[in-house]
């Protein structure tokens, strides 16, 4: 194996396993055959990649995520610690679903809170926020901000990670880049 990334002693990285340079993966993590891992990734601690699983370039993934087959991460994705991700949606012990297996699809830039749970077969798009806790179960907008139980939309967050406050025009500025973005019909887009 090529290394032009940095693992852990206690990493265990299965035969086949594609991983990207500069990428660090910590202590007790398990990144299995047919996997891809993109360049300058951080993979935490006690973290369980799945074949199959596919994570773009710059994504962090915190400690203690489990990422099961059918996960699609694009880059500058932030996955918080503790977030949990399926791929059946009907799971039973005793009934094999491995053909049921749905993809999620985590677009650009999108970050996920700690502890948040994603139910399969969904796409988070570009930039969108989801709170710590919350329990998405269908697909989320580009920029939205959702939390809660089932997790509701509650806003809207720029590229930098600032809520933005959209005025009479739909026009909002991120108070950190001054960038703008508009808000018509419901979607929001970068000006």
């Amino acid at each position: 194996m090529n290394k032009h990334f940095f693992a852990h002693e206690t990493a265990v990285i299965d035969e086949g396993a594609v991983i990207g340079e500069g990428t660090s993966i910590w202590h007790f993590s398990h990144l299995m055959k047919d996997c891809k891992v993109g360049s300058n990734c951080n993979i935490g601690q006690n973290v369980f990649i799945a074949s199959g699983v596919v994570i773009g370039n710059n994504v962090k993934v915190q400690n203690n995520v489990s990422l099961y087959s059918g996960v699609i991460c694009e880059d500058d994705v932030f996955l918080g610690p503790s977030s949990v991700f399926t791929n059946v949606i009907n799971p039973r012990s005793a009934i094999s679903r491995k053909k049921e297996f749905k993809k999620t699809i985590l677009k650009k830039g999108v970050t996920i809170g700690a502890n948040a749970t994603i139910i399969c077969g969904i796409t988070i798009d570009e930039f969108a926020f989801i709170g710590a806790g919350a329990v998405v179960t269908k697909n989320v907008a580009a920029y939205a901000m959702v939390a809660g139980n089932p997790a509701k939309q509650i806003g809207w967050m720029s590229e930098h990670g600032n809520k933005l406050e959209f005025n009479n025009e739909g026009i909002a500025v991120c108070e950190s880049t001054g960038k703008k973005y508009l808000l018509k019909n419901n979607v929001v887009e970068k000006i």
